[in-house]
């Protein structure tokens, strides 16, 4: 059995390759190979993949989101392991070795896996509103070893205006401490996702972030290859450029389909009302339509809509694994350069609070606009200064400093790639395995042959 580390450079692309020297010595000793992703390519989506084999229609991660139907309540970014239906690769390479140990750190939905070593990213959400940064472990013990050494986990600089290398640095750190006693380590190093997004694949900031985050997993790299584990990094999708937010809630709404509520002057989406409602997860959005007798008015508003490439029923869906109960009873896919805001208010003066914060969970959609402080607010640094002391002294504050539009993003994702160039890709230091491409369904396998678990996996 060898032991296995699997890196998940998020936002990784053969071209940005050119700029990491210390990732592209991987694939010097072993292999590189075009990597297939899922639609959508999002995080919990294609992960949920690489650890099953298999797709969204039989995970049921159709997103990194979804509207929960028995609550009724749009819900994202949750946590728990149980989301993600079928057998895990950990589960099949514990049928042929019982003992097998498992580090997770940062993977999504880490948190009810029974991995040996769980990290993950785990606010403290104080009684009086405020939200300190910190992260859930197991073994419970793991925390105050890990917040010791490293320091407090860097929740502000994992998202939001001030993401930032850090959150990688500490990410990696943790992941040096555990793979010795890991049989298979899975890591989860996002700071690509930052500036590709604010700035734009091609920009010389992009540039930056891939030879930063190549130095940052430098000394990684080199225990692994020192402690001789296998090397893995993969990314679950490329980052395209943008320019054109497409505000589908808003079009739902002109047209009568959808429905807000209204407490202290703030509007609210209001899902158990709406005809139909859009959740927006980068460039691909589920509708979901009440009524049948109102799916064919919806679809005919949907393609209506400028930058919209394709709008898929739940047959249409079939063709890319998504028809699962959690997905929408339609699925839109924006054009290249396109993507999907949240955005369900005519008026910004009657926007909900949360909307110019950080507010992951309280959003009915994914919004990109969080990695910014309002460039157009000459102010915003001054207010933003003005609320962390406030958090210091322990008095109430928001952090309202996030734009109410997206003309700010520079870069999205969630549609399957046009150019290989700029899609994911996969590095193995193992040349014994060596092939030209894979689709995401088969990296669980790979994951087992490399362990060299594969084939007593299968048969027990």
């Amino acid at each position: 059995m060898n032991k296995l580390l699997v890196l998940d450079v998020v936002g990784l692309t053969p071209r940005l390759l050119e700029h990491t020297p210390n990732l592209r010595a991987i694939a010097g000793d072993g292999w590189q190979a075009a990597l297939g992703t899922v639609l959508p390519a999002v995080t919990c989506s294609v992960q949920s993949t690489f650890l099953t084999g298999a797709m969204p229609r039989d995970h049921g991660a159709v997103g990194n989101g979804w509207y929960f139907r028995d609550l009724g309540e749009i819900l994202l970014w949750r946590q728990h392991n149980r989301l993600v239906q079928g057998e895990k690769v950990w589960d099949l390479a514990r049928r042929a070795k019982s003992d097998y140990k498992v580090a997770n750190v940062c993977w999504w939905y880490a948190m009810g896996a029974d991995t040996d070593w769980t990290v993950t990213p785990r606010p403290i959400y104080h009684a009086d509103g405020r939200k300190s940064p910190d992260c859930y472990t197991r073994p419970p013990a793991l925390h105050d070893e890990l917040t010791r050494s490293l320091g407090e986990f860097p929740l502000f600089q994992y998202w939001g205006p001030t993401a930032s290398i850090r959150s990688s640095e500490w990410i990696v750190q943790a992941t040096r401490r555990l793979m010795p006693q890991a049989d298979l380590t899975l890591a989860y190093v996002p700071h690509l996702d930052y500036d590709l997004q604010r700035f734009g694949p091609h920009s010389p900031q992009a540039v930056a972030a891939a030879r930063d985050v190549d130095r940052v997993l430098a000394p990684l790299l080199t225990e692994a290859r020192d402690q001789g584990v296998t090397v893995v990094a993969l990314s679950e999708y490329g980052i395209g450029p943008a320019s054109r937010p497409v505000h589908v809630n808003r079009a739902l709404r002109q047209a009568g389909l959808l429905d807000v509520y209204t407490q202290a002057g703030m509007e609210y989406l209001d899902p158990w009302a709406s005809r139909a409602f859009a959740v927006a997860d980068h460039q691909v959005a589920h509708v979901y339509v009440k009524d049948p007798a109102d799916l064919e008015a919806v679809r005919e508003h949907c393609e209506a809509l400028p930058s919209v490439d394709l709008v898929l029923d739940k047959q249409a869906q079939r063709e890319f694994g998504l028809d699962h109960e959690r997905s929408g009873e339609l699925v839109l896919v924006a054009d290249l350069g396109a993507w999907f805001t949240y955005y369900y208010w005519l008026h910004d003066d009657r926007a909900p609070d949360f909307a110019r914060g950080v507010e992951i969970h309280r959003k009915p959609g994914y919004d990109p606009a969080e990695l910014f402080l309002d460039p157009a607010d000459p102010r915003v640094k001054l207010r933003a200064g003005a609320n962390l002391a406030k958090k210091k002294l322990g008095l109430r504050y928001a952090m309202n400093v996030v734009p109410l539009d997206g003309q700010w993003v520079r870069g999205t994702h969630g549609r399957l790639p046009d150019d290989p160039a700029d899609g994911p890709v996969l590095l193995c230091s193992d040349p014994s395995t060596a092939r030209d491409q894979l689709a995401a369904t088969d990296v669980r396998d790979l994951m087992l042959e490399l362990a060299g678990l594969s084939t007593a996996a299968r048969n027990s």
